[in-house]
C-alpha cells in the first residue's frame, strides 16, 4: 500500500510538472509563404519576404498568446520561380508542412493557381498578388495585402487621359495574369475618360528586344505608351523608345516603379511614369515608425513592397488573437471582420471578397534619375 501510495503520488507529481511544463511552452504556428527568391524578379520577393520576418519576430517579442499560450511564430518559405506550375507544386508542400496559414504569393499569374490549393485545403491566403480575377474566384478564404488592378488601373486610365492629356494611347502588355490584367483595366479606363487606344501590342516576361513593337506603335503617333509588365522589361523598353525617337512617355504599373527599372533603363529613365497601389512610405499611417524599425533590422531602406507584407502578416496574427486560435476555421471569420489601424493605413479592412476597402493610388515619375511622387489618389470602395 505505501509504495502504492508512492508511486501514486510520484506519478501525481510527474503529471503537475508536465501539465505546468505544457502551458509554459509556445504555440508553434507557423506561416506558409512563397514567391520568387531566385531569378530576375527574385528582389520582389525578398522584399516581401523582409516585411514577413519584421512583423513576426515583433510578434514573437511582443508575447502575442494564441490559445492561453504565448505563440512562438515562424515562417516557411518556398521559391515559386514566379512560374504557376511550380507554384502549384510549392502550395502542396506548404500545405503538407501542416501550416496555419499563407502570406503569399507574390505574382498573380503564381497567386491565382496556388489560391486553388489553399482553398481546398481550407487555409486562408493574404497574397500581394494585384490581378482582380485573384478575388473573384468566390473563395472565402482569398484577402490582398494591396489595393487591386481594377482599382489601380481605373485610376491610371483617367490620369492618362487628364493630367497628361493623351488622347491617344498605345498599350503593351507581358500577357501574364498581372500586365494583362492591369492593361485591360486601363484600356476600359481610358476609354471611359474619353480617350482612345490606338494600338494593343502583346510581348513576355522574357523578352528584351522590343523595336518591333514600338516601331509598329510609333506608326500611330501616340500621345502617350502604357506598358502592363515587369521592370525586368520596361526597362530596357524605355531606352528603345528614346532610341527610335518616340517623344510619347512611357507609362507602367507599380512593377516598374523601381530601382531596378532605373538602372536598366539608364539616361532613359527620366520622364518615365508608374503607378503603385498604396501610398508612399513618409505618407503611411505608421510610415516613419516602420522605415525606422525595418532600417534596425535590415540595414538598408524597405522596399516597395515591404510594408504591405509586414500589414499583411499582422493581419492574420491579429485575427488569430481575436479568435484566440490559429485554426483556420475559427480565425478565418475574424480575418473576414478585420477592422485595424497599420503601418500602411488607418483603417485596414476588407470587403466581401478580400479586397482591401480603402483604395489609394499614388502616380510617380522619374526625375534626375530618382522616383519622385506626383499624386496619391485614396477613396473608399463603394
Amino acid at each position: 500500500m505505501f509504495r502504492y501510495f508512492l508511486n501514486n503520488h510520484a506519478c501525481t507529481i510527474a503529471a503537475v510538472v508536465l501539465s505546468t511544463t505544457s502551458v509554459a511552452h509556445a504555440a508553434d504556428i507557423k506561416f506558409g509563404f512563397a514567391a520568387p527568391l531566385t531569378g530576375p524578379q527574385s528582389h520582389y520577393g525578398e522584399e516581401m519576404q523582409n516585411g514577413l520576418i519584421l512583423a513576426i519576430e515583433e510578434a514573437n517579442q511582443k508575447g502575442v498568446k494564441i490559445g492561453g499560450k504565448p505563440a512562438k511564430f515562424s515562417l516557411v518559405s518556398r521559391d515559386d520561380q514566379a512560374d504557376p506550375r511550380i507554384a502549384v507544386q510549392v502550395a502542396q508542400q506548404l500545405v503538407d508542412q501542416d501550416v496555419s496559414g499563407i502570406l503569399g504569393h507574390f505574382n498573380s499569374g503564381t497567386t491565382i493557381p496556388a489560391s486553388r490549393v489553399y482553398h481546398d485545403a481550407g487555409l486562408p491566403q493574404i497574397a500581394m498578388a494585384t490581378s482582380p480575377e485573384y478575388t473573384k474566384q468566390g473563395y472565402e478564404t482569398t484577402f490582398r495585402m494591396m489595393t487591386s488592378d481594377t482599382q489601380q488601373g481605373a485610376a491610371v486610365g483617367k490620369f492618362l487621359v487628364q493630367k497628361l492629356n493623351a488622347k491617344k494611347v498605345a498599350i503593351i502588355d507581358d500577357r501574364t495574369a498581372y500586365g494583362q490584367g492591369l492593361a485591360d483595366e486601363v484600356d476600359k479606363a481610358v476609354k471611359a475618360a474619353g480617350g482612345q487606344v490606338v494600338r494593343r501590342e502583346y510581348t513576355t516576361d522574357k523578352a528584351n528586344d522590343f523595336t518591333s513593337i514600338l516601331t509598329n506603335i510609333k506608326g500611330t503617333a501616340p500621345d502617350a505608351i502604357f506598358y502592363g509588365g515587369l521592370d525586368a522589361q520596361s526597362g530596357p523598353m524605355k531606352r528603345q523608345l528614346v532610341t527610335l525617337g518616340i517623344k510619347a512617355p512611357l507609362v507602367s504599373g507599380e512593377m516598374t516603379r523601381s530601382d531596378t527599372f532605373i538602372k536598366l533603363a539608364g539616361d532613359a529613365a527620366d520622364g518615365t511614369y508608374a503607378s503603385l497601389a498604396g501610398v508612399p512610405l513618409e505618407k503611411m499611417a505608421e510610415g516613419k515608425v516602420f522605415e525606422q524599425r525595418y532600417q534596425a533590422r535590415f540595414k538598408k531602406a524597405p522596399g516597395v513592397y515591404t510594408p504591405y507584407a509586414y500589414d499583411g502578416a499582422w493581419n492574420m496574427i491579429s485575427a488569430m488573437e481575436k479568435a484566440d486560435s490559429a485554426d483556420p476555421a475559427k480565425y478565418l471569420p475574424e480575418l473576414a471582420k478585420l477592422s485595424r489601424r497599420g503601418a500602411t493605413s488607418e483603417h485596414i479592412a476588407y470587403d466581401k471578397n478580400g479586397d482591401l476597402k480603402e483604395i489609394s493610388v499614388t502616380i510617380y515619375e522619374v526625375k534626375g534619375g530618382k522616383w519622385e511622387m506626383v499624386e496619391t489618389m485614396v477613396s473608399q470602395a463603394n
